[in-house]
């Protein structure tokens, strides 16, 4: 690549934007930008012009001369990009809060990549990358796309599945957080250990080694019940069966608590949907003091509530994925990347989320091998469904999202899933265009959103 590096941000109106700032500048000596191109849609705009300025003055208080540009149009952003990165949120926050409350209105989970909400944010973002990918074909066939909209893994999937795009790497700050935390739960520097991931992202599971080969996993496992065990912000904190541990010899993703205490996690879900409001509307509290202090003149640096949001890390994950792809570092990351026989229970051909040496010529995966039963079984069925989401997505296709939803192992399948699905169909009809007869079909059956703060939020939008 040239000197002079051009980045290209999707959804530059993110309040995660002054993150990928900082990682950038604190990486400048490795990757000389030459100018970074933030975008977003005209719902975003307002944010954009405020989280914009912010990144520049951050640029500004830098020894560094990096011009930021904004822009609503996608196709002046990505003309001749170096690297693409993904952060969007097709219908905002306000979609998320619909993909919460309304699985909670009937008992059921609700959260933003797994169950209902998850398969859904799927439906509405699929088809937006795929376009974004078409772009990138014909502005900048070059560029490498680094993907951390979520579900981050199921997007990388249909990157590579259907838009047929190889330079592609998917992120997720949960195994950064792991790495960074649990060395210090047994005295150790992160630099002194070996991690080794495997699965899919927001279903993986690790194992940890000392620099002499030595298995340390279970001595992380029995400090993880004394001390901080690192969940991200927006994972309510209940142990693991310390006898479930103890058999896999693994240590899970945080959201397995949604699998593995899913009565305990669904308990605590509707408990907060019935009082404070679900996780999305917690959030966007949280987004609004943020912009309230992007708006400061005098603020050029990533303030600490930024933590509190509960993506911390992706963007600095990002900006070492890129330094390491620019310089060719062969850095190692967990990344989301085609499998290539790393997880051999799965195909070769699908994505999964791995440890990988990043380097110039993308990520060389670290092989895991085969998984115990358990594990195997789960992570066979998830990637079943992400499939069936992503066929669905594309497709356009009601039948195949049944399917999805009746093998998702977070959604009880009958007539209340059906229900359920039926009603995320028409709350989100503006950002479901692939399902405008699905949607039609339902609405002239009199199907209605039941929630009532989802409702009037789809009246506000409409």
């Amino acid at each position: 690549m040239n000197q002079g590096v051009k980045i290209a941000t999707i959804g530059g109106g993110s309040s995660y934007t002054p993150e990928l700032m900082e990682g950038f500048i604190k990486r400048y000596e490795e990757l000389p930008i030459s100018e970074i191109w933030l975008v977003d849609i005209e719902a975003g705009k307002e944010k954009l012009a405020i989280v914009g300025a912010m990144a520049q003055r951050m640029w500004d208080a830098s020894p560094y001369d990096v011009k930021i540009h904004l822009t609503l149009d996608r196709e002046a952003a990505l003309k001749d990009a170096d690297f693409v990165t993904t952060q969007f949120r097709v219908g905002l926050l306000e979609a998320r809060i619909k993909d919460e409350r309304i699985p909670a209105y009937y008992g059921m989970l609700g959260q933003e990549t797994n169950g209902p909400g998850g398969i859904f944010k799927a439906l509405r973002t699929v088809p937006i990358i795929l376009e974004i990918v078409e772009d990138m074909k014909r502005l900048c066939p070059d560029a490498w796309l680094i993907n951390f909209a979520n579900p981050s893994g199921m997007v990388t999937e249909a990157i590579v599945r259907y838009g047929k795009w190889e330079k592609v790497i998917g992120l997720c700050n949960v195994p950064v957080m792991a790495t960074m935390i649990e060395p210090a739960l047994i005295g150790k520097n992160p630099d002194e250990l070996i991690y080794k991931f495997a699965g899919l992202n927001h279903f993986h599971w690790h194992k940890v080694a000392d620099n002499h080969g030595n298995d340390v996993t279970m001595d992380i496992i029995e400090k993880m019940y004394e001390e901080d065990n690192g969940l991200p912000k927006n994972i309510f904190d209940i142990p693991f069966y310390h006898e479930q541990l103890e058999q896999m010899k693994m240590i899970p993703c945080g959201y397995h608590r949604y699998y593995y205490r899913q009565e305990e996690m669904l308990e605590h879900a509707l408990e907060e949907y019935q009082t404070i409001g679900t996780r999305a509307q917690q959030v966007k509290q949280t987004e609004t003091e943020l912009f309230e202090l992007y708006k400061d003149p005098a603020l050029n640096y990533k303030p600490e509530q930024l933590q509190q949001r509960g993506g911390a890390y992706y963007s600095d994950a990002a900006c070492e994925t890129i330094a390491s792809i620019y310089a060719n570092k062969n850095t190692q990351l967990v990344v989301s990347t085609k499998n290539d026989g790393a997880v051999p229970d799965l195909p070769a051909d699908c994505v999964v989320e791995v440890t990988a040496y990043v380097g110039g010529q993308g990520a060389r995966n670290v092989a895991f091998g085969t998984l115990p039963t358990a594990e195997r079984g789960w992570l066979q069925v998830m990637k079943a469904m992400e499939l069936l989401t992503i066929e669905a997505a594309v497709t356009g296709d009601y039948n195949t999202v049944l399917q999805a939803f009746t093998i998702n192992p977070l959604i009880p399948s009958g007539k209340t899933a059906k229900r359920v699905m039926d009603e995320l169909f028409i709350a989100h009809k503006e950002y479901l265009p692939n399902f405008k007869a699905t949607i039609e079909k339902l609405m002239a059956e009199g199907i209605e959103v039941q929630d009532q703060v989802a409702s009037h939020l789809d009246l506000i939008e409409v």
